[in-house]
């Protein structure tokens, strides 16, 4: 019988061939002669007795016939690889099925361990955890860290030849930990450079990698077709862009212009400094003030013109104004206030489940694609595309926010059309929430103060280290950190009976990063999500308390970075139960803006309850599951989005031109109450205990 967990040794050291030992020198894969390739079939008794005598477990693998392969005909093994280019993703749909199609998990073994060392690796990476995670039979496999596989597309190459050196000569105990410079593309002459510790974020990056992995915009349909995934891809996106306003408020810098006309120049230049470990390519930079240009790359089919772009975003826009897309029988579907937000995201996407490609084209997707080939549109100079064509680097790069904003423009001009929420839709009669506020979770500390830090945490890369030494090898980085703390509200209930709730909490800004205040207008676009939970709320008076960490937005650390391999696998199972499947999440470390020095950056915190039943989605069981601290972004698993309101309720819709401030809003409702919080940040860095 072969063991679920023993597909992941298959994802260790992508670019190494299968035979070479796994799990630190511990784990061997067993292949038959025929699974070599060419180069080592003719030598392949030597090598099994060369590298698998001292192996502590032994994976068996049974000969198939050979699968059809030629989907990834044109994908070098070794070249790059994206989501955005139409013929990978069709590459990446088609393993997907044929990993599913396996009867069983030693078949899928025995498949994907012929695929391995002839595909491209970050195609075969990509396939087989998606497969993974949604195989009946595998799903509750430890999906790794991408991190701890690919970590040329998150860390500065410069370190791993230091950490080569480390593993190669000194004993696993005494090998010092390697460490990643912080902010290393630009310097502080670039104004850009201020944010480089959100764009360049580990966590952030890695949370955008797995996010795609959870919801793949191409393959089957039972992976594809998820509940309201549209309107997620819309949801998760414009709560990355509103946090990156709120950080560039906080280092005095505007917000994010956004980038609608695609014939202006950029004049935001990007250098990653990032280079491919599978053809030892760097990544191509981007010049300042440069233009898009129409793409038609031979190398990988992809072809598409900046009036393309324009004619798409056109019969969008057009589709948004009327109220109705047409599908590709030439059929209206209505944009009502409950699925046009989701049929919109399937179509900007695009995802395999757009009504109608052919009208409305690919504008996400192909943006992504125009702007990454920037330097190279024709291939002329045989490069590969910029940090935008992956899903992994896109984050990094000043236009990735821009594109974005443009693409949440869009999305808030279908929700600007639908009628403000009424009082009834905004109202808990009997309901009040008397405060709401943060607290430290220390002593003599004063409330609704925040308090942020850099912090040096550790990350095993020696699984993503391919013909490296063996065991661990850790490299240190610094990131954002914050203050553990506690949201603290009080409600009242009036209504002699016990009921249930949901508890909404968000923050936003109060001012630009000139100091001016914010309308209401304005501010509701930077309502960032910090955490959303069911309460029971019994009558008379009520003190929630929610920490932190149990946000509904975040993951943990332990779980961004979870290690490879076994031994890193824990055995309790309700701890198992956390760390399977959970990888998807917006990282814990990155829940609280930065702040300022001094006095500060003052948000305003919003508190509302709604009532249950009103928010209630009929489940199989009520349960979240093991892996529910994250569902506001990343959803349930197998279960429906765990909350019947739109994504970003209230802060979706426009409101009555009455409301001109936050507290116009508030007023007339009981179940809401705002307060006012300053997040404090010292230029310090602690380490990771």
């Amino acid at each position: 019988m072969t063991d679920s967990d023993d597909l992941l040794a298959l994802l260790q050291r992508p670019l190494e061939p299968t035979f070479l030992p796994k799990n630190g020198g511990k784990t061997v894969i067993d292949l038959p002669d025929d699974y070599l390739t060419d180069r080592y079939r003719p030598i392949g008794a030597e090598l099994q007795s060369r590298f698998t005598n001292d192996a502590e477990q032994r994976i068996p693998v049974r000969g198939v016939a050979p699968p059809d392969l030629s989907f990834a005909n044109g994908i070098d093994r070794r070249g790059a690889f994206s989501l955005f280019v139409p013929k990978h993703r069709d590459a990446a749909a088609a393993l997907i099925n044929l990993f599913l199609t396996q009867p069983d998990v030693a078949s899928l073994m025995s498949v994907a361990s012929f695929c391995r060392d002839r595909l491209n690796t970050v195609l075969f990476q990509y396939a087989l955890a998606v497969a993974i995670q949604h195989r009946p039979d595998t799903k509750d496999v430890n999906i790794p860290s991408i991190v701890s596989l690919f970590p040329d597309q998150f860390v500065d190459p410069a370190v791993f030849p230091k950490l080569r050196e480390e593993g190669s000569v000194v004993q696993q105990a005494n090998r010092m930990v390697i460490d990643v410079p912080p902010n290393y593309t630009a310097s502080d002459r670039e104004d850009e450079q201020r944010l480089a510790y959100f764009r360049e974020d580990i966590g952030v990056n890695m949370h955008h990698w797995h996010w795609h992995l959870v919801y793949p915009g191409d393959g089957p349909d039972a992976v594809v077709r998820k509940d309201r995934r549209g309107e997620l891809f819309f949801y998760m996106h414009s709560q990355l862009i509103a946090r990156y306003n709120i950080e560039r408020f906080c280092n005095q810098l505007a917000s994010v212009k956004h980038f609608n006309n695609y014939r202006e120049t950029i004049p935001q230049a990007y250098f990653p400094k990032m280079i491919r470990s599978s053809n030892n390519r760097s990544y191509p930079g981007r010049h300042a003030n440069i233009a898009l240009q129409d793409v038609n790359r031979i190398d990988n089919g992809t072809i598409v013109q900046v009036q393309d772009l324009e004619q798409w975003r056109d019969r969008i826009l057009e589709a948004i104004d009327q109220g109705f897309i047409l599908d590709s029988n030439g059929n209206n579907i209505t944009l009502d206030e409950v699925k046009g937000i989701d049929i919109l995201g399937d179509i900007i996407e695009a995802s395999s489940l757009t009504p109608n490609r052919r009208l409305y084209g690919s504008l996400h997707n192909m943006g992504h694609n125009v702007i990454a080939y920037i330097h190279d549109p024709d291939y002329r100079y045989l490069e590969d595309y910029g940090v935008m064509g992956d899903v992994t680097t896109a984050m990094r790069d000043p236009i990735f926010y821009r594109w974005h904003g443009m693409i949440d423009e869009i999305f808030r001009r279908h929700k600007d059309r639908l009628n403000p929420y009424s009082p009834a839709q905004l109202s808990f009669p009997g309901i009040t929430v008397n405060s709401v506020g943060v607290q430290l979770n220390r002593s003599n500390t004063p409330p609704n103060v925040l308090l942020t830090y850099w912090q040096r945490s550790q990350v095993d890369l020696a699984s993503g280290l391919d013909f490296g030494p063996e065991g661990n090898v850790f490299a240190s980085f610094t990131h954002l950190q914050h203050a553990p703390f506690s949201f603290r509200v009080e409600v009242n209930n009036d209504t002699g009976a016990v009921r249930r709730g949901t508890l909404r909490i968000w923050i936003a800004p109060n001012v630009d990063e000139r100091g001016t205040p914010l309308t209401f207008r304005e501010q509701r676009l930077y309502f960032v999500e910090m955490d959303t939970s069911t309460v029971t709320l019994n009558p008379g008076t009520n003190t929630i308390v929610r920490r932190s960490d149990q946000s509904s937005v975040t993951i943990p650390y332990d779980r961004t970075f979870r290690a490879v391999g076994k031994a890193s696998t824990p055995t309790d199972p309700n701890a198992l139960a956390q760390f399977r499947f959970c990888g998807c999440g917006w990282p814990q470390h990155m829940l609280v803006p930065k702040g300022a020095a001094g006095e500060g950056v003052q948000f305003d915190i919003f508190a509302m309850v709604t009532d249950y039943t009103d928010d209630a989605v009929s489940q199989t069981t009520d349960q979240l599951g093991p892996c529910d601290d994250a569902h506001s972004f990343c959803g349930l698993r197998d279960k429906l989005y765990p909350d019947k309101r739109a994504m970003g309720f209230p802060f979706d819709r426009s409101t009555a031109a009455s409301v001109v401030m936050l507290q116009d809003f508030v007023a007339p409702n009981s179940n809401m109450r705002t307060n006012t919080i300053q997040v404090k940040f010292s230029n310090t860095t602690i380490a990771r205990t």
